[in-house]
């Protein structure tokens, strides 16, 4: 059978989408290619949050088209969703191009497109349908038929959320994801259990806006009561996967928002041993008068009020954040804000993107007035304080020893090994002979650097 590669583009819902295609390929009895190379079939799984994203996927595709001059039996597909936005006209930047499917349509349709263009076909479009059928647990049941257990990595996700109503202003999303959609507990459950089948330990619930799971047109199971007296969706969920499926030591949930920091999901993270102190809430800005101009639906005030919540709730809780600098209008009086709110918030690490204007969102028709070099500047202050700020949260972690899921060779020094905390902290330290990746170690932290914790392993620890 022909062999197959793939190469992704953006978020964690795209690496996910990314490893449910590849099943669904190796269930119809396609190989996986060792590289691009071997390859006879290459998908390029893409992202359209950010112009420089779409940029990247666009010039690969185009490299790998040219490359079908030497190799005409190449196929060459584009699923996520650039697909959705570009529509058919990515065929005409896109010479050569052999299919182009959207991110939910692609699960049930990628084995059909692919025999197709396999058999000469050309120029095959398959856009998301408004209620299109994701890629839900029955789909993930089929795609990991025959497979065997303990072929996936320690840590994994499973979608829980599809698409988002936020509307953010800058913010392509729900014009390439559809509208929110969540999915039925008991699928989720399902779809975890296969991943611990598989040998994850750590499973990352995900979302575009996580914490809205469970409030539009979605009615809780009755069958499923909450021992802890729940009533939020979202903690309800987490509850539920921690107890049926135990194999999974660490449950996380992304991306976050300040709307859903509630006094019951701060009880659910910290009374359900298996949820991790770690959550990633985007902030966007300090400002104001831009998180009006955002449509974020909070101001810095309620923000803070909501890390005030966590931190105070959940002992040794990490948060980091997104930040973008030069939306259109941002004064240096907005920028110093997002300094300053930024600092009181005290996050443990930032992702901070220089503002691009998206096609179609409402932002796209502003005067896009911050210069690049001035975003730039802004982009390297946020990093240098982050940097700074960093060091004082990973400072702290010095003298202590911390419960680490062994991930396997560090990627500087593959000497050494490299895993995560349940902060989400990334952990360096030699490791002992027979460990293996997946196995839960301690390390005892003796020293930091901004993004990263160094220490010794006690072997006497080591555990499955």
């Amino acid at each position: 059978m022909p062999a197959f590669s793939i190469h992704t583009y953006g978020c964690q819902m795209n690496v996910r989408d990314s490893d449910l295609l590849a099943r669904r390929l190796r269930a119809a009895g396609f190989a996986e290619a060792a590289s691009e190379d071997e390859a006879d079939v290459v998908l390029v799984n893409s992202c359209s949050v950010r112009e420089k994203a779409e940029e990247k996927a666009i010039g690969k595709l185009g490299m790998l088209c040219a490359a079908r001059r030497g190799r005409p039996g190449l196929v060459v597909g584009l699923t996520g969703c650039m697909a959705n936005r570009l529509g058919p006209d990515v065929f005409g930047l896109v010479p050569g191009l052999s299919f182009s499917v959207g991110p939910r349509a692609a699960g049930p349709a990628i084995v059909s497109l692919v025999e197709r263009a396999l058999a000469g076909e050309r120029g095959l479009f398959l856009a998301d349908a408004n209620r299109a059928r994701p890629m839900d647990a029955e789909t993930t049941k089929e795609a990991g038929a025959g497979e065997p257990h303990g072929s996936s990595a320690p840590a994994s996700f499973v979608t829980i959320l599809y698409g988002c109503n936020q509307r953010c202003s800058y913010c392509i999303v729900p014009s390439v994801r559809g509208s929110e959609e969540s999915r039925d507990p008991r699928a989720i459950v399902a779809e975890v259990r296969e991943e611990a089948a598989r040998g994850a330990k750590d499973v990352c619930l995900l979302g575009q806006s996580v914490m809205r799971y469970g409030r539009m047109g979605f009615a809780w199971p009755e069958a499923l009561p909450s021992p802890m007296g729940f009533s939020e969706p979202l903690p309800r969920l987490l509850e539920l996967v921690a107890r049926e499926v135990p194999e999974v030591r660490r449950l996380r949930f992304t991306s976050g928002h300040p709307s859903g920091v509630t006094d019951e999901l701060v009880r659910a993270m910290r009374e359900i041993p298996a949820v991790c102190p770690h959550l990633h809430l985007p902030m966007q800005s300090g400002s104001d008068r831009i998180l009006r101009e955002m449509r974020r639906g909070y101001d810095s005030a309620r923000y803070l009020a909501a890390v005030r919540r966590l931190r105070e709730g959940v002992p040794d809780i990490a948060i980091t954040t997104d930040i973008i600098v030069g939306y259109p209008g941002e004064t240096e009086e907005d920028f110093e804000s997002t300094r300053r709110v930024m600092e009181e918030a005290g996050f443990d690490n930032a992702f901070v993107f220089k503002y691009s204007p998206r096609p179609g969102t409402p932002s796209a028709l502003l005067e896009d007035d911050v210069t690049d070099e001035e975003k730039r500047r802004r982009d390297q202050i946020l990093l240098a304080d982050q940097d700074a700020r960093g060091q004082r949260c990973n400072d702290r972690w010095v003298g202590r020893t911390v419960d680490v899921l062994a991930e396997g060779p560090s990627l500087r020094n593959p000497a050494r090994w490299s895993g995560r905390t349940g902060q989400n902290k990334i952990v360096v330290f030699d490791p002992a002979p027979g460990l293996r990746a997946g196995d839960f170690v301690r390390v005892s932290v003796s020293s930091a650097r901004p993004q990263t914790l160094y220490g010794a392993l006690d072997t006497a620890q080591t555990r499955p």
